[in-house]
């Protein structure tokens, strides 16, 4: 049999329903594997060893009686943006280090519900503000794949680079993640791995460290399309506590996997060709087209306008509600607390400098400019209604389309510290999938080829909202096809 830690959450959940092995023993395995391999890539920041093998038994326990939910011991590892009772929960800042959460999430918490193991809290882009897991407290992560040739550090992608990089690594069975702009599925494009974000709303947001409210949106990274079906179907869930929450029926999204796409109508938006985008995505992209052709698709010619505002609108609202949402650590209530202020208007300034880092700062400046009298209408209130037409435009077109493909990111994984010295350079690595979070619509990453240097590229499934059910059958027929079982070589 293979080691325990290659295998596919399906896999591993079928093998601890039929007492192949226990959850002890897969949890152990992991351990070890985190172990020999974290001091490497930097993918945990906590790892809870005692609380995951006291996990492991109890669901050992209800697994001997034949009892158990759907995630019934298998280990997973945890963004540190959710709220975990009595473990820290600083996301990736040094403003909320030492913090330890008094409460549950609701993702998180329905994980336990299922029978899930935690095996500790994944690195992240500080606040999730990042493309690249460089803004981190903790420092960076570093992407198990390597390029063709080369020993340079790569990066895992932002902000859930910790997540992708545990999951390709073999570190966890999967993984819970964070998409305001991207930060799921272009981590899980740039290490090989599947990554979700379903419709705003359908994922609880309680517990979760807010960057911008209107945009988060928790999903899981996976090995395989049917296991991110799997982990959604558990993290999402209605949750009064949460305003934005949908009060929608959880379909079992694993069933559509593995349907005949024949007959659907897929949409390919002319937009999405940008300059300068290397050739060796135009070529994946136009390959993924006939790969949904063969299998019986429409391809079908759409456009989309107002992408090419998406990302300076982005790049608005989500500094602005960030400016907000993060009014709140100020060395007073809530966060850091600096210890040689004189003042108390010099306790919030010398608290707020040394709790965040240059990238939040910097999003928070440009938040609360566009926020500021004279600028609101001019920056804020115009993002937003560029946004309702960026919506708009999608809406468009579904009367003509089932779901929409894209490539994921505009280039393979880039060398840590390739982009720190020109921010606009790196906030273009969201340039694909910010349109999505703008939109509120599910979007997937699917890795479907390597690049000239043997590194993942993906490709991008867009639905309409609420409709996960089509995007998984476009993905798991895009996954087929591809046939993508590459791995990163161990070097750790």
């Amino acid at each position: 049999m293979a080691a325990l830690t290659d295998l596919t959450l399906k896999a591993a959940l079928d093998g601890l329903k039929g007492k192949a092995f226990s959850s002890v023993e897969i949890t152990e395995a992991f351990l070890d594997a985190i172990a020999q391999a974290n001091p490497a890539l930097n993918a945990y920041v906590e790892v809870t060893a005692e609380r995951a093998l006291d996990q492991a038994r109890a669901a050992d326990d209800r697994l001997s009686r034949g009892e158990g939910g759907a995630l019934e011991g298998a280990p997973l590892g945890i963004k540190d943006l959710f709220c975990t009772e009595g473990v820290q929960t600083a996301a990736g800042s040094n403003m909320l280090r030492g913090f330890v959460p008094p409460y549950e999430s609701t993702v998180t918490a329905n994980l336990w519900r299922d029978g899930a193991v935690m095996l500790g809290k994944l690195n992240m882009d500080e606040f999730a503000m990042g493309s690249s897991n460089e803004t981190s407290a903790f420092g960076p992560v570093v992407n198990p794949w390597k390029s063709r040739g080369s020993n340079a550090d790569l990066t895992p992608g932002g902000s859930s680079g910790g997540s992708a990089a545990a999951v390709a690594a073999r570190l966890c069975l999967g993984a819970t993640a964070s998409d305001t702009g991207g930060s799921i599925r272009q981590p899980a494009a740039f290490t090989g791995t599947v990554g979700i974000k379903p419709t705003y709303g359908r994922a609880s947001r309680y517990g979760m460290v807010a960057f911008a409210s209107s945009l988060d949106q928790a999903g899981p990274i996976a090995h395989t399309v049917e296991d991110a079906a799997i982990l959604l179907r558990s993290m999402c869930s209605f949750d009064e506590r949460d305003s934005t929450s949908l009060d929608v029926e959880t379909p079992d999204w694993s069933a559509s996997v593995g349907k005949s796409v024949k007959g659907l109508r897929i949409g390919v938006p002319s937009e999405y060709v940008v300059e300068g985008m290397p050739a060796e995505i135009q070529a994946l992209w136009d390959t993924g087209v006939q790969w949904l052709r063969d299998a019986g698709c429409e391809i079908v010619e759409i456009s989309l306008p107002h992408t090419k505002y998406a990302l300076p609108t982005y790049y608005i609202v989500a500094p602005a509600e960030a400016s907000s949402n993060l009014a709140r650590y100020d060395g007073m209530r809530f966060g850091h607390r600096a210890s040689e202020a004189k003042s108390l208007t010099d306790l919030y300034e010398t608290s707020r400098a040394e709790g965040f880092g240059k990238e939040v700062q910097r999003r928070l400046t440009i938040g609360t400019y566009v926020l500021s009298a004279g600028f609101y209408d001019a920056y804020y209130v115009r993002a937003l209604k560029v946004r309702r037409r960026i919506a708009q435009d999608f809406d468009d077109v579904w009367g003509r389309v089932d779901a929409i493909l894209t490539p994921s990111t505009p280039s393979a994984a880039f060398a840590l510290g390739d982009k720190q010295v020109d921010p606009l350079t790196m906030y273009l690595n969201d340039i694909f999938t910010v349109t999505a979070n703008l939109a509120g619509l599910p979007g997937i990453s699917v890795p479907a080829g390597l690049d000239s240097g043997g590194l993942p590229l993906g490709l991008q499934v867009i639905g309409k909202a609420l409709d996960e059910a089509t995007v998984f059958q476009v993905a798991g027929a895009l996954e087929d096809a591809a046939g993508f079982n590459a791995r990163p070589d161990k070097w750790w």
